[in-house]
């Protein structure tokens, strides 16, 4: 996908404020903390498409409002992926001015997830 840069631009901004991890760290990171919480941020239609299936959805534009109500421990490890690991990095960002202190954001995305075999779900 080509991002326009005015897009880049604020995720390059956020990058250096956001842990990232690889699938690989995110693997065992869930495996190592079973309360690690893995959370799609992409859009409705995108979740319903396929998503990691131990993921919950929270998408980015309702994470704002919602994630106290989804996530209320502000301790709660958690990964968050999107697409390809943009929207990821600014709503990771977001969290942490929230609140929430053990927030990553995960390399490469859904498109990492399925590259690496991850085990998917589908809605509907």
């Amino acid at each position: 996908m080509q991002h326009s840069p005015g897009f880049l631009k604020v995720v390059h901004e956020a990058r250096p404020r956001v842990k990232e991890l690889t699938i690989e760290e995110a693997r065992a990171r869930l495996a190592a903390n079973p309360r690690a919480i893995l959370i799609d941020v992409r859009e409705d239609e995108e979740w319903k498409a396929g998503h990691a299936a131990e993921a919950l959805h929270i998408g980015k534009g309702v994470l704002e409002r919602d994630i106290e109500n989804v996530v209320p421990d502000p301790n709660a490890e958690m990964i968050m992926y999107c697409g390809g690991g943009y929207r990821s990095i600014l709503t990771a960002d977001i969290a942490q001015k929230m609140g929430y202190k053990d927030v990553s954001s995960l390399v490469g995305g859904y498109k990492g997830l399925v590259s690496a075999n991850w085990p998917m779900k589908r809605e509907g």
